[in-house]
C-alpha cells in the first residue's frame, strides 16, 4: 500500500491512515506500507536548496527548519496518542532535523547544489514523514518499524534526481520485506533509494508510486494498492468533465497511455514493475476505502464502451508535413525524424494519411522553434 503527500499531510489524516492500516491488519493481511512525505514538504525542501545555494543566508535555513520541525511535531501531536512513542518520535525527527540543518548551511558557505545534493535535501520529506506513520500505527497497537528505501534493499545507478533500480534490487526487498512482514508493519520511505556506495538517490516524478510497485513485485504481493485523494483513474479529468466517473477495471497499456497523455493518476513507468510480474494494482481512495477504485490488470475485460476515457494534454503544437512528392518516397519519415532527434525534439504523436501525402506530428510547445 502507498499513501501520498494528500493522504498523510497532517496529523487527522496520518491518524486516519494508521487507523486504515490497522483495519487491514487486523482482517489478516500482510502489508509493507509506502509512505511520501507530508504534504508541501518536497516543494519547500527543493526550494530552501536553490534559495540557499543562490543567496546563502543562513538565517532564512534556521527560519525554514523551525518550521519544518513544527510542522512534523504538530503531526506526532494528533497522529500518535501513545506518550512514550510520541516521545521517542519526536527524538528520531529531532536527529534527522540537525542533519537536514548542518547540509543545508554548508551548501550556504558552498554556494552551489548538485544533483547529488538536490537528492539528498529532497529525501528528508519521506524520512521525516516515515517515523510519524510507523509511531501513528504503533500507537493503534501494531507493530511497526521505518526504513528507508536503501533500507529496504533498493538499489540503483547513480542518475540522481531519476535513478533506476538495478535488478538485484527485488531480491534484495524480497528478502529483507518477506522476513518481517509477518511480524510488523515495515513503513518504507517512497521515492528514495542507494546506489552501491550507499548514497541517497531518488527515483524522481511519482517516485513513491514506482517505490511501492518495485516492493509488490519483490515480495509478489496479490496486489499493489496505490492510495490517492480520488476514486480512482478516471473517464476525464473531473476538473474540466465534472460528470466524469471511475474506470473500474483497466489495463496496464491503456494505463499507461491514460497517464502519458495528460492522465495525472499515475506516471507512466509507475506500473512498469507490476507489468513485468504481473501483478494487479488497485488506485483507491484514502477517505472513501470501501469504494472499490480502479483495478489495473494484464488481461481486458470486454465492455460495450467504444471509448474509455479521454484526457487532455496542455502546451503542445502540431506540425503538419504536406506534398505530392512525398506518395512514395522512400526515407521521408526517417528524415524527418532524425532531423527532429538532432535538434533534440522529442515526439509526442505521430499520425500519417493513408494517402501519404500528409504526415502530423506533436511536439511539447517549448519546442515548436527547435523542431520547424
Amino acid at each position: 500500500m502507498k499513501f501520498g503527500g494528500t493522504s498523510i499531510e497532517n496529523g487527522e489524516k496520518i491518524r486516519h491512515v494508521a487507523e486504515l492500516l490497522k483495519d487491514y491488519r487486523g482482517q489478516g493481511h500482510e502489508i509493507v506500507a509506502v509512505t511520501s512525505a507530508l504534504g508541501g514538504v518536497t516543494d519547500g525542501l527543493m526550494e530552501i536548496g536553490i534559495d540557499a545555494s543562490h543567496k546563502g543566508k543562513i538565517s532564512r535555513v534556521k527560519e525554514f527548519m523551525a518550521d519544518l520541525a513544527k510542522k512534523h511535531y504538530d503531526a506526532i501531536e494528533i497522529a500518535i496518542d501513545d506518550a512514550s512513542i510520541a516521545d521517542e518520535t519526536i527524538r528520531t525527527i529531532d536527529a534527522l532535523i540537525d542533519e537536514l540543518e548542518k547540509a543545508l548551511i554548508g551548501i550556504c558557505y558552498l554556494g552551489e547544489l548538485s544533483p547529488r545534493s538536490i537528492d539528498y535535501i529532497s529525501s528528508y520529506g519521506e524520512r521525516l514523514a516515515a517515523p510519524v506513520v510507523s509511531g501513528a500505527v504503533q500507537s493503534k497497537g501494531i507493530n511497526s518499524n521505518s526504513f528507508t528505501g536503501g533500507e529496504a534493499g533498493i538499489v540503483t545507478n547513480s542518475e540522481y534526481g531519476c535513478a533506476r533500480p538495478f535488478e538485484k534490487t527485488y531480491e534484495n526487498v524480497g528478502n529483507i520485506l518477506k522476513r518481517v512482514v509477518a511480524a510488523y508493519v515495515p513503513i518504507v520511505t517512497g521515492f528514495i533509494a542507494e546506489n552501491e556506495e550507499g548514497i541517497i538517490t531518488t527515483l524522481g516524478r511519482s517516485g513513491s508510486d514506482f517505490t511501492a510497485s518495485i516492493i509488490g513485485a519483490a515480495i509478489e504481493a496479490d496486489e499493489i494498492w496505490l492510495w490517492k485523494e480520488v476514486h480512482g483513474i478516471m473517464t476525464s479529468d473531473p476538473r474540466i468533465v465534472p460528470d466524469a466517473r471511475p474506470i473500474p477495471q483497466i489495463s496496464y497499456i491503456e494505463a499507461m497511455e491514460l497517464s502519458y497523455f495528460g492522465a495525472k493518476v499515475l506516471h507512466p513507468r509507475t506500473i512498469e514493475p507490476a507489468i513485468k510480474h504481473g501483478i494487479p494494482v488497485r488506485v483507491k481512495n484514502t477517505f472513501d476505502p470501501d469504494f472499490e477504485g480502479t483495478l489495473i490488470v494484464s488481461d481486458q475485460r470486454l465492455r460495450k464502451d467504444v471509448v474509455k476515457a479521454v484526457t487532455l494534454i496542455r502546451s503542445v503544437a502540431a506540425i503538419n508535413i504536406s506534398g505530392a512528392g512525398m506518395v512514395g518516397a522512400i526515407g521521408t519519415a526517417a528524415r524527418v525524424f532524425s532531423t527532429l532527434a538532432n535538434a533534440g525534439v522529442n515526439i509526442i504523436m505521430i499520425s500519417q494519411s493513408s494517402s501519404e501525402a500528409n504526415m502530423s506530428f506533436v511536439v511539447d510547445e517549448a519546442h515548436l522553434e527547435d523542431a520547424v
